[in-house]
């Protein structure tokens, strides 16, 4: 399969933003170039601290898209998701640095904010997500997460592109576009409405907000931008600024919205919780660390040998302290021997010096 892409995304102001007279903290990107499609959206964080967060989300969503659509073949068949990660944060922190330039802050802490992407290029498809907000996947057969929100330690807090280790947060996901008839992006704003985090059940209605894709990004965005309106940030005083993207291949089949379920049974209730896991693991971690210390330091006695000469494996330290052992006897023997007859020869020296200085005094 190697269908047209269609993208867009749309953001809403909401209305607690609106009633404070806070300037809208989402962002937004939706791109085609290159031969490589691009959603991106982010979250500003809200609070006093984080002053320019509206400034963060809108430059972490340009320079994401940027590097995505000029180095989508470097990121996607680089086989060290670590070093993918780390490339993706730095190429974010390296815009923001411009930004604290710019408007002379003290602290990248202040453009904080999420950030959800998903580039598509043939049929290959990166997506990556830090923090709160949702990342679907629409197939023939139905809705499910790719990635889910993350939360931080407490549950009303989550991470952000400038968290300290930002990279450990950001889930990856690289894969083909078989099968999928389009990838949906939000941010928590609109994700608290459609996902039950306690089930996992993504509700039908993404499905319908994907499928006005299809007439193309104009009337996708009339469509979606008056359902956030009238059904999720009007709804309430204090609703959140709401972002929602999709990436959409044409002739494609789409679910049946009718047969969708709308409810679903609530995950079983944990039974432990990683710390415990952490807990429980320790002592053998413990035992095998050693294990493999002990192990790791036979196995090279001399690593430092000098240049030209032969390194010592195992093997070889062995079979010289072997042979060693073989010669040790005869080595003892040989010294004895030596000893005795030098030994025995200042004896006799001291005998002559003795029986010349007795003549002398006779002699006297």
């Amino acid at each position: 399969m190697n269908s047209k892409t269609n993208v867009a995304a749309v953001t809403v102001v909401g209305q607690k933003h609106l009633q404070r007279g806070i300037p809208c903290e989402d962002s937004s990107v939706a791109v085609s170039r290159n031969g490589v499609s691009v959603v991106c959206i982010a979250d500003g964080a809200g609070g006093k601290v984080y002053t320019h967060a509206k400034y963060g989300a809108e430059c972490v969503t340009q320079a994401v898209s940027e590097l995505l659509i000029d180095h989508f073949d470097a990121l996607y068949f680089e086989n060290r998701e670590a070093a993918i990660k780390a490339m993706i944060i730095t190429a974010a922190h390296t815009a923001l640095a411009d930004v604290i330039l710019k408007y002379k802050l003290n602290s990248i802490e202040k453009l904080s904010c999420t950030l959800l992407f998903c580039a598509v290029k043939d049929r290959r498809m990166i997506c990556g997500h830090i923090g709160d907000g949702l990342i679907a996947r629409i197939s023939p057969s139905g809705i499910s997460p790719v990635t889910m929100p993350q939360n931080g330690k407490i549950a009303s807090t989550t991470y952000f592109v400038t968290s300290n280790h930002a990279a450990d947060y950001l889930r990856l996901t690289k894969g083909t576009i078989d099968d999928v008839h389009a990838i949906v992006l939000m941010t928590d704003g609109v994700q608290d409405s459609v996902y039950d985090e306690t089930s996992g059940l993504v509700k039908p209605v993404v499905v319908r907000m994907a499928d006005t894709l299809k007439e193309g990004r104009e009337h996708f965005e009339k469509e979606v931008k008056s359902v956030l309106e009238d059904y999720i940030v009007n709804k309430s005083n204090v609703s959140d600024d709401s972002s929602f993207g999709a990436l959409y291949f044409v002739d494609t089949k789409s679910p049946d919205v009718s047969s969708l379920p709308s409810r679903a049974e609530a995950f079983p209730r944990a039974t432990e919780n990683f710390r415990q896991l952490q807990e429980l693991l320790l002592p053998r971690v413990k035992k095998a660390r050693q294990i493999i210390l002990n192990s790791s330091a036979s196995i090279s006695i001399d690593s430092k040998t000098s240049k030209g000469e032969p390194k010592r494996t195992t093997q070889s330290v062995v079979q010289a302290m072997e042979t060693e052992d073989k010669i040790s006897p005869m080595v003892r023997v040989n010294r004895r021997l030596l000893h005795l007859v030098f030994g025995s020869f200042i004896f006799v020296i001291i005998v002559l010096i003795l029986y010349a200085f007795f003549l002398s005094n006779l002699e006297g």
